[in-house]
């Protein structure tokens, strides 16, 4: 990572803090095999059969790179500098053509209608402004191209789950870039004016508790 990295992403509207972005680097890489094991099978039924060309929103350390095609074309949306250096690694030992434009994802650098496919996993929740990064998403894909994704979301009111999200919304939104636990995406991208949109709620087991409720699935342009 170099100081102009550093600078051109607080200039695109991502100030990366160094203790930070070097934390959720170092994390998300020791726990990416934890992750995974929870989230494998929705991750498996919604990316499957992507193109060789895929746009991806909050690439991060690489977590989903082991889903892609062989030799597929990776466009990664990452504008926090300290996961370029595990990104490019994951990349090359997957054997992807990989692209890193560190641009935020309400301001995709693409032109419009111009891939098949967007991805995303745990990212939506750390957006500035989710309404904006979906039509985004809408705007680069081409009519009847496909936004795939898998994400941690609110809990239902009333429920432990939804007492704990609360009481830790601060100290979890420092520690993880702004990652809300509180966001009800499903009507989100519901609403985004896809074609159509298939999604699936459910719950995984993990000690992160404000973490466990999640939806994975696929939008239609």
């Amino acid at each position: 990572m170099t100081s102009s990295e550093v600078h051109r992403a607080a200039i695109d509207g991502f100030d990366p803090h160094p203790l930070r972005g070097r934390f959720n680097s170092a994390f998300f890489a020791a726990m990416g095999g934890y992750i995974d094991l929870h989230l494998r099978k929705r991750k498996r039924a919604v990316f499957a059969g992507l193109p060789q060309t895929v746009v991806e929103l909050g690439s991060g350390v690489g977590a989903n790179v082991r889903y892609l095609p062989t030799r597929a074309r990776l466009i990664a949306i990452e504008p926090n500098p300290f996961m370029h250096a595990r990104l490019r690694r994951a990349a090359a030992r997957q054997g992807l053509d990989l692209e890193i434009r560190d641009v935020v994802a309400e301001r995709i650098d693409l032109p419009d209608a111009s891939t098949d496919a967007v991805i995303c996993s745990l990212v939506l929740c750390t957006v500035g402004d989710p309404d904006a990064v979906l039509a985004e998403v809408r705007r680069v894909l081409r009519p009847g191209g496909r936004f795939s994704f898998a994400e941690h979301v609110v809990a239902r009111e009333h429920t432990p789950t939804r007492w704990v999200q609360r009481a830790l919304r601060r100290p979890w939104a420092w520690v993880f870039e702004g990652c809300s636990c509180e966001r009800d995406l499903a009507s989100a991208i519901e609403s985004a004016g896809f074609a159509s949109v298939n999604t699936q709620q459910y719950r995984i087991h993990s000690p992160f508790l404000p973490f466990n409720p999640h939806i994975a699935g696929t939008a239609i342009r």
